[in-house]
């Protein structure tokens, strides 16, 4: 009987070696741990005119952050912002897909249902670092691992400008993220320990790569499998956002003759301006309306980066209805043609 013990010992303690390495080697430990979290300062940011103005700028326009955290009416073609609600939250249950109930919260300084009760470090953490005044990864969703980049004097401006807002009352649920994703998000928020510089923009494609990079222009036209883009396929569309505007799937940015190639700066600006590509009529859920605020020198920054990314084939109608598509392996308008190299 003491052999088997013995013996039922070592099998056992074996499998705990194998599941330990195994968790190490995949998935890491943070979904048990929690996430990386660095601890909150009393750090209070100066509130100047320059830092409001500059705020502004990048909360209505460089960023949209008002796009996500304000409620729209999606049923016209800007999908305007009820009058005082900008930054008062949105619930996306209207958008599918997701996994769980996904709310951007009320940034306005309500002390109830707003932010009005967060410290400035609180909110500077969660914008760079992804943990929540409550101690919560964020879902990345929010694009914090972008906002990663973003310099503290950016920074602080945001959150100057944030505190500006007129409070507004607006409860909200809270998010709640279904098993196992609530726990897998727990390794992507990274602790910001060290300042940010302002990034080197001496010259238009490295001004429009860091401005690609604020805006979140990969986020939505990068093809992703379960919330990863897929590999080698930046900006190369055919990511599905299924709401209330329609099904409509992210268009190709690239220079590839599957992409944007005929695009000259005039068309782009004018597209951004208006969410119109001459006749044709952008969706609303593209955000061209704050990004239509940029000013012509930001703008023509990002067209000349999109000129210099590589051409990746990948047929993206929305004219044309959906079949599925072999290369991202979505159905989306244009999808069976498609071909894998």
């Amino acid at each position: 009987m003491k052999r088997f013990f013995k013996i039922s010992l070592v099998v056992v303690l074996c499998l705990v070696v194998v599941l330990a390495v195994a968790v190490t080697a995949t998935i890491g430990w943070r979904p048990f741990l929690g996430p990386r979290a660095r601890p909150l300062t009393n750090r209070v940011f100066e509130k100047t005119p320059e830092r409001w103005a500059r705020g502004k700028y990048i909360v209505e326009n460089e960023a949209a952050c008002a796009d996500c955290h304000s409620p729209h009416d999606w049923t016209k073609h800007d999908s305007p912002i009820p009058d005082g609600m900008e930054g008062a939250g949105e619930d996306f249950s209207v958008l599918h897909g997701l996994p769980g109930h996904v709310v951007a919260p009320n940034l306005t300084p309500d002390p109830d249902t707003g932010s009005g009760s967060w410290s400035d470090d609180a909110l500077a953490r969660a914008i760079r670092e992804g943990i929540g005044h409550d101690g919560r990864a964020l879902f990345p969703m929010m694009p914090y691992e972008n906002y990663r980049h973003m310099p503290d004097e950016d920074l602080a401006s945001v959150i100057v400008f944030l505190r500006s807002l007129p409070p507004v009352r607006n409860p909200l649920p809270k998010t709640e993220i279904i098993f196992p994703v609530k726990y897998l998000i727990r390794s992507v928020p990274q602790p910001i320990t060290e300042p940010v510089p302002a990034p080197d923009v001496s010259d238009p494609v490295k001004r429009g790569a860091f401005l690609v990079t604020i805006a979140g222009c990969k986020d939505c036209h990068t093809p992703a499998n379960k919330g990863e883009p897929l590999p080698n396929m930046d900006l190369a569309g055919g990511q599905i956002f299924d709401g209330p505007w329609g099904r409509v799937a992210t268009p190709n940015l690239t220079p590839d003759p599957s992409g944007i190639p005929y695009y000259d700066e005039a068309l782009f600006l004018q597209a951004m301006r208006t969410g119109f590509v001459r006749a044709r009529s952008l969706n609303q859920i593209m955000p061209w309306r704050n990004y239509g605020g940029m000013t012509d020198d930001d703008l023509k920054a990002i067209f000349a980066f999109l000129k210099t990314v590589k051409p990746i084939h990948h047929v993206v109608d929305n004219a044309e209805p959906p079949t599925m598509c072999v290369i991202c392996k979505t159905s989306h308008g244009g999808g069976d043609k498609n071909q894998k190299n």
